[in-house]
Protein backbone atom coordinates (compact mmCIF):
# COMPACT_ATOMS: atom_id res chain seq x y z
CA UNK A 1 0.00 0.00 0.00
CA UNK A 2 2.96 2.59 0.97
CA UNK A 3 4.22 1.19 -2.75
CA UNK A 4 0.60 2.60 -4.25
CA UNK A 5 0.77 5.96 -2.26
CA UNK A 6 4.39 6.54 -3.39
CA UNK A 7 3.46 5.97 -7.02
CA UNK A 8 0.58 7.99 -6.99
CA UNK A 9 1.97 11.16 -5.12
CA UNK A 10 4.90 10.61 -7.69
CA UNK A 11 2.53 10.41 -10.95
CA UNK A 12 0.07 13.74 -9.72
CA UNK A 13 3.82 15.68 -8.77
CA UNK A 14 5.56 14.92 -12.03
CA UNK A 15 1.89 15.60 -14.00
CA UNK A 16 2.18 18.90 -11.85
CA UNK A 17 5.45 19.82 -13.16
CA UNK A 18 4.20 19.23 -17.14
CA UNK A 19 6.93 16.29 -17.05
CA UNK A 20 3.87 13.74 -18.18
CA UNK A 21 4.23 15.54 -21.53
CA UNK A 22 7.81 15.84 -22.00
CA UNK A 23 10.52 13.48 -23.47
CA UNK A 24 12.63 11.47 -21.41
CA UNK A 25 15.42 11.57 -23.06
CA UNK A 26 16.17 15.67 -23.76
CA UNK A 27 14.75 17.80 -20.61
CA UNK A 28 15.25 18.17 -17.44
CA UNK A 29 11.66 17.52 -16.07
CA UNK A 30 11.81 14.26 -18.10
CA UNK A 31 15.41 13.22 -17.10
CA UNK A 32 13.97 13.78 -13.28
CA UNK A 33 10.73 11.81 -14.27
CA UNK A 34 12.42 8.95 -14.94
CA UNK A 35 13.83 8.98 -11.76
CA UNK A 36 11.29 9.32 -9.75
CA UNK A 37 10.63 6.84 -6.76
CA UNK A 38 14.03 5.27 -6.91
CA UNK A 39 15.03 4.34 -3.72
CA UNK A 40 17.90 6.63 -1.25
CA UNK A 41 21.03 4.84 -0.75
CA UNK A 42 23.95 6.27 0.53
CA UNK A 43 27.20 7.04 -1.64
CA UNK A 44 24.44 5.96 -4.26
CA UNK A 45 25.01 6.89 -7.78
CA UNK A 46 22.76 4.94 -10.35
CA UNK A 47 18.86 4.50 -10.78
CA UNK A 48 20.03 0.18 -10.33
CA UNK A 49 21.47 0.92 -6.36
CA UNK A 50 19.73 4.30 -5.64
CA UNK A 51 20.85 7.68 -5.16
CA UNK A 52 22.18 9.82 -2.33
CA UNK A 53 21.80 13.65 -3.03
CA UNK A 54 24.43 14.66 -4.86
CA UNK A 55 24.75 10.86 -6.65
CA UNK A 56 21.12 11.86 -8.00
CA UNK A 57 22.35 15.40 -8.78
CA UNK A 58 25.43 14.27 -10.63
CA UNK A 59 23.26 11.55 -12.75
CA UNK A 60 20.97 13.86 -14.27
CA UNK A 61 24.06 16.75 -15.12
CA UNK A 62 25.66 13.99 -16.21
CA UNK A 63 22.90 13.15 -18.83
CA UNK A 64 23.34 16.52 -19.83
CA UNK A 65 27.01 15.80 -20.53
CA UNK A 66 27.62 18.31 -17.23
CA UNK A 67 30.14 17.70 -14.90
CA UNK A 68 30.15 18.72 -11.30
CA UNK A 69 32.04 17.64 -7.91
CA UNK A 70 31.23 14.28 -5.87
CA UNK A 71 29.10 15.78 -2.84
CA UNK A 72 26.53 18.56 -2.04
CA UNK A 73 29.40 20.28 -0.20
CA UNK A 74 31.67 21.14 -3.25
CA UNK A 75 28.55 21.56 -5.42
CA UNK A 76 27.97 24.22 -3.26
CA UNK A 77 31.31 26.32 -4.25
CA UNK A 78 31.09 25.94 -7.74
CA UNK A 79 29.19 28.01 -10.63
CA UNK A 80 27.59 31.81 -9.11
CA UNK A 81 25.26 32.10 -6.34
CA UNK A 82 21.64 32.38 -7.10
CA UNK A 83 19.17 34.76 -4.83
CA UNK A 84 15.97 32.45 -4.21
CA UNK A 85 13.98 35.05 -5.49
CA UNK A 86 15.92 34.39 -9.36
CA UNK A 87 15.91 30.63 -8.89
CA UNK A 88 15.07 29.19 -12.28
CA UNK A 89 14.95 25.00 -13.57
CA UNK A 90 18.54 24.12 -13.11
CA UNK A 91 19.85 25.88 -10.43
CA UNK A 92 21.07 23.83 -7.32
CA UNK A 93 19.77 23.99 -3.85
CA UNK A 94 21.40 23.36 -0.79
CA UNK A 95 20.52 22.86 2.83
CA UNK A 96 22.11 22.16 5.83
CA UNK A 97 19.76 18.70 7.22
CA UNK A 98 22.53 17.68 10.23
CA UNK A 99 23.01 21.28 11.39
CA UNK A 100 26.98 20.72 10.57
CA UNK A 101 26.87 22.89 7.13
CA UNK A 102 25.65 22.10 3.55
CA UNK A 103 24.38 18.46 3.75
CA UNK A 104 21.69 18.12 1.68
CA UNK A 105 21.04 19.38 -2.23
CA UNK A 106 18.78 19.63 -4.75
CA UNK A 107 17.72 20.37 -8.40
CA UNK A 108 15.40 23.63 -8.88
CA UNK A 109 12.28 22.08 -11.14
CA UNK A 110 10.39 25.52 -10.68
CA UNK A 111 7.29 26.84 -9.59
CA UNK A 112 8.74 26.65 -6.23
CA UNK A 113 9.91 23.10 -6.16
CA UNK A 114 12.76 21.00 -6.13
CA UNK A 115 14.25 17.35 -7.07
CA UNK A 116 16.57 15.55 -4.85
CA UNK A 117 16.87 12.15 -3.33
CA UNK A 118 15.92 12.32 0.18
CA UNK A 119 16.72 9.27 2.83
CA UNK A 120 13.42 8.93 4.14
CA UNK A 121 11.72 8.93 0.21
CA UNK A 122 14.65 8.34 -2.59
CA UNK A 123 14.19 10.61 -5.72
CA UNK A 124 11.30 12.91 -4.59
CA UNK A 125 9.89 16.32 -5.51
CA UNK A 126 9.84 19.01 -2.63
CA UNK A 127 8.84 22.44 -2.00
CA UNK A 128 10.96 24.96 -0.93
CA UNK A 129 8.56 26.39 0.94
CA UNK A 130 7.81 23.43 3.30
CA UNK A 131 8.40 24.68 6.53
CA UNK A 132 10.83 21.24 6.63
CA UNK A 133 13.05 22.74 4.22
CA UNK A 134 12.88 26.30 4.39
CA UNK A 135 14.08 26.25 8.10
CA UNK A 136 17.31 24.47 6.54
CA UNK A 137 17.90 26.05 2.99
CA UNK A 138 21.44 27.84 2.93
CA UNK A 139 21.93 29.00 -0.52
CA UNK A 140 21.56 27.76 -4.07
CA UNK A 141 23.96 28.01 -7.23
CA UNK A 142 23.34 28.52 -11.02
CA UNK A 143 26.05 25.85 -12.24
CA UNK A 144 25.26 25.53 -15.74
CA UNK A 145 26.10 27.55 -18.71
CA UNK A 146 23.34 29.67 -21.40
CA UNK A 147 23.37 27.17 -23.37
CA UNK A 148 23.50 24.02 -21.14
CA UNK A 149 20.20 25.53 -19.40
CA UNK A 150 18.36 25.99 -23.17
CA UNK A 151 19.19 22.31 -23.55
CA UNK A 152 18.14 21.44 -20.44
CA UNK A 153 15.09 23.11 -20.28
CA UNK A 154 13.93 22.10 -24.25
CA UNK A 155 10.99 20.05 -25.32
CA UNK A 156 12.69 17.56 -27.92
CA UNK A 157 9.58 16.52 -28.88
CA UNK A 158 8.44 19.94 -30.19
CA UNK A 159 12.36 21.08 -31.19
CA UNK A 160 11.70 19.31 -34.41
Amino acid sequence: MKKLSLFLSSTVLLFSLGAGTVSANGSLDGNVGNLIGTPYKWGGTSKDTGFDCSGFILTVFNQFGIDLPRTSKSQASIGEKVAKADLRPGDLVFFNIDGKGISHAGIYVGDGKFAHSASNKGVSISKLSDSYYAKRYVTARRAITEDAYVHMISNPSTAE
